[in-house]
């Protein structure tokens, strides 16, 4: 895979079976390059693979839902052009014909209709006049008035200021030219899910004062016509993800027991709609069920289980869960296993449609029904096209373990190149530090394997997808409950256990000619390595937190670190300037490599440019390179353009250290 296939990538996602099990709508992204942007269709396809759009070429479309009698779909729709406004679009399938609902003042985050066909419900944003122009108006930033912050997090990045953009639940008649009402508010509302009477909303929100002191979020009911919200929760804990049973008695939702405890393992349960009194279903399961990127919220299947997803050693497993009426409450069943990852799922009379992804392929739509039997069906062809476009054969991984200093066993993968090694080997650090690498496919490792330098990864600890305890392992020592090593302690005796382990095991890894990179946490423990050894010839530090003393006070989420330092800054600053890598920065005589988005709100730029003053003042000479309009996402979902300038950089740094012997 070479920079420039980037734009032949293609991501399918978000499926929903229509009712009566015999077709599925789903959405498919590709990238056109020469416009410089991402472009998102909506396909309704039946059982054999045959499909349609549903929207006109011009236009992206998201998010489609099936009316409940399946005679319409629901679904997000934006014209290409910058200045064109969003619209919620009502396609009938017979008719083959679309009209308006409406035109929220901002893209919605959910869309669902009501059980009884009369209504949509969306979650969206909500500008306030004061601050942002009506559509068609112009005003300068200096006849905006002034802000007045009185919480944290009013901030978030890729979205800029949040605070006077609430999210707010709507509801809309299911007719062209409706007037949405707005149910309800609250700090970070999401998760919206339907009764099936129609009558009431569930949703998810931090409506109390000092939300930004604890990040508890309460699940609250209102009434679809409107009116006060009813909390279902006690303020204590964090749930997302809603979805009401089809009785109407439960609520399933995925809960974190401690939201300033972090990293906890996210938990399936389910709420009693009257009461709250909540059940824990995946207690005995010790893995994460808060699945990142997220899939979707839990599915009902019938009244007594759950479909649900969790991560499992690199893997996104789905699986069935009793509720607790004929079989015991938490037997799990896996549905989808096995040495891939599940991007997306639904479920409805019979048929089950999943999107799966594996190291060699790229997400694609299966399907299974009760009258074809256990076996999935794939109905795309996106690994197929990205191949016959780019012509490129993806390289596999091989799996192998590494023991630790501790003794611990490091889940590890490495890539070969073609050709004759040994190769110059790449260690990639993921971020998270919460997150995984796994069985999916993952255009930097065949970005890389592809310019001919052989890649190594693991799972150290601090990593999801394994046992809490494994999560919490990188607390710092000053934590009162699990305290462990911090960052830059255990976890950085893992990734070398792995590099080590490598060395030893594959006779083309080239272990003179070694480098290092990773993204924001990556960032950072890569940052720490330099300064801790110099057996790395060349090291990438991207989007990385380089001083967590300043990164606590300017990041879009500052204060929440001290969930896994165990003190504030305010109270005690030394265990911040301890870990930070830039206190170590007269040790860093390793070629390195900045890079960073200049709009990124979660590692503020500041973040790069003190560790390349810090080092220049020394004499060294980091290369820095900065993104004009991009977020922390940049690597992910970034500009094509700024994508392929980003990967070409790295290949071309490392390639300047790393590829003469």
């Amino acid at each position: 895979m070479r920079p420039d296939h980037i734009g032949a990538l293609i991501s399918i996602g978000d499926p929903r079976v229509a009712p009566g099990g015999d077709r599925i709508v789903y959405t498919e992204q590709q990238i056109e390059a020469d416009q410089n942007r991402y472009v998102t269709a909506v396909w309704l396809t039946d059982l054999a693979g045959s499909r349609r759009s549903l929207a006109s070429d011009n236009v992206d479309a998201s998010m489609a839902r099936w009316s409940p009698d399946g005679t319409r779909i629901a679904f997000v729709q934006h014209e290409r052009t910058d200045d064109a406004p969003t619209t919620i679009e009502l396609h009938d399938i017979a008719a083959g014909t679309s009209v308006t609902v409406c035109t929220p003042r901002e893209a919605p985050a959910e869309l669902e209709w009501a059980p009884d066909g009369t209504r949509l419900a969306f979650v969206a944003r909500d500008p306030d006049p004061a601050y942002y122009p009506a559509p068609g108006e112009t005003r300068k930033a200096k006849d905006t008035p002034a802000r007045n912050i009185t919480h944290f997090f009013s901030r978030e990045d890729g979205e800029d200021f949040t605070f006077d953009r609430p999210t707010r639940v709507f509801v809309v008649a299911a007719a062209e030219g409706a007037e949405p009402v707005v149910i309800s508010d609250g700090v970070g509302t999401n998760a919206m899910a339907w009764s099936p009477d129609s009558a009431s909303i569930a949703f998810c929100a931090a409506r109390h004062d000092n939300w930004d002191l604890d990040l508890a979020t309460d699940v609250w009911v209102v009434s679809a016509d409107g009116g006060p919200p009813r909390q279902l929760t006690e303020t204590r804990h964090s749930y997302t993800r809603l979805a009401w049973s089809p009785d109407g008695s439960q609520i399933a939702t995925v809960w974190d027991p401690s939201p300033f405890d972090g990293p906890r393992h996210g938990r399936v349960a389910v709420l009693d709609a009257s009461s709250g009194a909540r059940r824990t279903l995946t207690e005995a399961l010790d893995r994460n069920c808060a699945v990142f990127p997220a899939v979707r919220s839990p599915v009902w299947d019938g009244t007594e289980h759950l479909l649900f997803t969790y991560e499992d050693e690199g893997r996104v497993t789905l699986a069935r869960v009793a509720v607790g009426a004929t079989e015991q409450a938490g037997d799990i069943t896996p549905i989808v296993d096995g040495d891939r990852c599940v991007t997306g799922f639904d479920q409805c009379d019979g048929t089950l449609a999943v999107v799966i992804a594996t190291p060699s392929s790229l997400p694609e739509l299966h399907v299974r029904t009760t009258a074809t039997g256990p076996e999935l069906r794939c109905l795309t062809d996106a690994t197929a096209r990205f191949r016959a476009a780019t012509g490129s054969e993806p390289a596999l991984s091989m799996r192998f373990t590494a023991r630790s200093s501790d003794g611990a066993e490091v889940e590890c993968w490495a890539f070969q190149p073609e050709g004759d090694g040994p190769f110059p080997t790449l260690l990639n650090i993921h971020g998270g530090p919460f997150t995984q690498y796994g069985y999916k496919f993952f255009d930097e490792f065949q970005l890389q394997v592809g310019a001919g330098f052989a890649v190594v990864c693991c799972n150290p600890r601090g990593s999801s997808g394994y046992s809490e305890a494994w999560g919490r392992a990188v607390r710092w020592p000053e934590c009162a409950s699990d305290p462990g090593t911090g960052w830059g302690g255990i976890d950085y005796d893992d990734v070398l256990a792995c590099v080590d382990t490598a060395m030893a095991t594959f006779d083309w890894i080239d272990g003179d000619r070694l480098g290092t990179l990773g993204g924001s946490y990556g960032g950072y423990l890569t940052s720490w390595i330099i300064g801790h050894t110099q057996r790395f010839k060349a090291a990438c530090s991207e989007r990385s937190v380089n001083n967590l003393v300043t990164e606590e006070h300017n990041s879009d989420i500052a204060t929440v670190f001290r969930d896994y330092v165990g003190v504030s800054i305010v109270d005690d600053p030394a265990p911040y300037v301890r870990a930070s890598p830039v206190t170590y920065v007269r040790e860093m005589h390793t070629p390195l490599l900045i890079l960073h988005s200049e709009q990124d709100l979660r590692c503020p730029i500041n973040q790069a440019e003190e560790l390349f003053v810090a080092l220049r003042l020394l004499g060294r000479t980091p290369e820095f390179w900065r993104f004009p309009g991009e977020s922390h996402e940049l690597s992910r979902s970034g500009a094509p353009k700024h994508r392929v300038q980003r990967t070409e950089i790295i290949l071309d740094f490392f390639g300047r250290h790393l590829q003469q012997r």
